[in-house]
């Protein structure tokens, strides 16, 4: 009953993170940073030395729970809208944006509490140009786009694996589609994260919960389908004697989330690495421009921003779509974990590049789109 317990008190914290470490390996590489089990000793030390600045990560993470409203709203419009707008964003001073094309839309967005803004580029240009980007681009490691509505855009980026004939090929295909597009480098190289918040251990790798979630009254978790493509029997320790939970359902690439059914209940809660936890009270679709936090064991909690949302990110095992991507820091430990906004679950840490040194960009899988997957909901 002891060790049962002990069990359950770990899965009372959200947790973050997961993957697998592949020596050498570099660009956009599906679990290439999945690491063998590992002692916490020095993680723990690392996580001891960061408590001050943990502690004012945290502060931002629990400040940002004013967004969601205005956040909720912007998502609304821009769904209402669908293929007459760009989407919806909140500008510097966090009031909701949603781009029109008509002076009619305009009129709704502004009787509906939200600033319309007028598209320079139509929604059809966008959408088409990025299925030209789906057909020419697709499969080219280093690379991705996102719909930028600030600007009436499609960003695309490229990371520093992409060189020589690949990067002359991406510049061709983006000059050919005029002004529609922006490239732009990401520094370093795009990789899945790895490790995590309290730990989950399975066949060898290291893991962490996202989310915890229900389904027909019983008790699942939320992690990467990274993970979960590799792992099926989850425990809390390395030894395997506390068993936390077995993956029923496991989607990646096209998209990054795995479900697994949990031996106990667990709190609907994201561990602040501070003592404390932010409750979860419910699932969104982010929005541009909202201030967002994650949590992880490697790297504490860390804040930023989201820079684009139905993000498409290329990996040599396929392409990842309708991903969130964002200013938010994060390093190999802290995939398949949470993303949120005050008690708002917005998504799972699937990859990026940089670290929380230097800063860098990470990508997101939409909280949203798992639950109606898999049919599950917030507890």
């Amino acid at each position: 009953m002891r060790r049962r317990n002990a069990a359950r008190k770990r899965r009372l914290r959200t947790v973050v993170g997961a993957s697998v470490a592949v020596a050498g390996a570099a660009g956009l590489v599906a679990g290439s940073l999945y690491a063998g089990h590992t002692g916490e000793g020095a993680q723990a030390a690392k996580l001891a030395g960061d408590a001050q600045a943990r502690r004012a990560q945290a502060g931002g993470a629990r400040a940002s729970s004013a967004q969601p409203r205005a956040a909720a709203l912007a998502a609304r419009l821009a769904g209402r809208l669908g293929g007459r707008t760009a989407g919806g964003y909140l500008d510097a001073a966090g009031r909701p944006v949603v781009t029109v094309a008509t002076a009619a839309d305009a009129a709704m967005v502004r009787s509906a509490g939200a600033v319309p803004k007028m598209m320079r580029t139509s929604p059809r240009t966008l959408a088409r140009t990025t299925a030209a980007l789906r057909r020419s681009m697709a499969g080219t490691p280093g690379t991705g786009w996102a719909v930028d509505p600030a600007t009436s855009q499609v960003v695309m980026w490229v990371d520093d694996s992409v060189k020589g004939a690949r990067m002359a090929g991406v510049r061709r295909a983006a000059a050919g589609m005029g002004t529609a597009v922006r490239m732009v480098r990401l520094p370093g190289r795009l990789h899945t994260l790895a490790l995590g918040g309290d730990a989950i251990f399975g066949g060898g790798a290291r893991c962490s919960l996202g989310f915890n979630v229900e389904r027909g009254g019983q008790p699942f978790f939320l992690t990467a389908g990274h993970c979960g493509n590799i792992v099926k029997d989850w425990t809390a320790d390395q030894a395997g004697a506390q068993a936390l939970g077995t993956t029923v359902q496991s989607d990646f690439p096209g998209n990054d989330f795995a479900l697994v059914q949990a031996t106990d209940d667990g709190q609907s809660a994201v561990d602040l690495h501070d003592g404390t936890a932010q409750p979860i009270a419910k699932a969104a679709d982010a929005v541009v421009g909202q201030q967002v936090a994650r949590s992880g064991s490697t790297t504490g909690v860390h804040t930023g921003r989201v820079t684009a949302v139905g993000a498409t990110v290329n990996f040599p095992e396929g392409t990842v779509t309708g991903m969130i991507q964002t200013t938010v820091c994060a390093e190999p430990g802290d995939s398949g974990g949470p993303l949120f906004s005050g008690k708002t679950a917005l998504g799972l840490t699937s990859g990026g590049s940089g670290d929380c040194q230097t800063g860098g960009v990470t990508f997101f899988q939409p909280v949203t789109e798992a639950l109606q997957t898999f049919g599950a909901q917030i507890p």
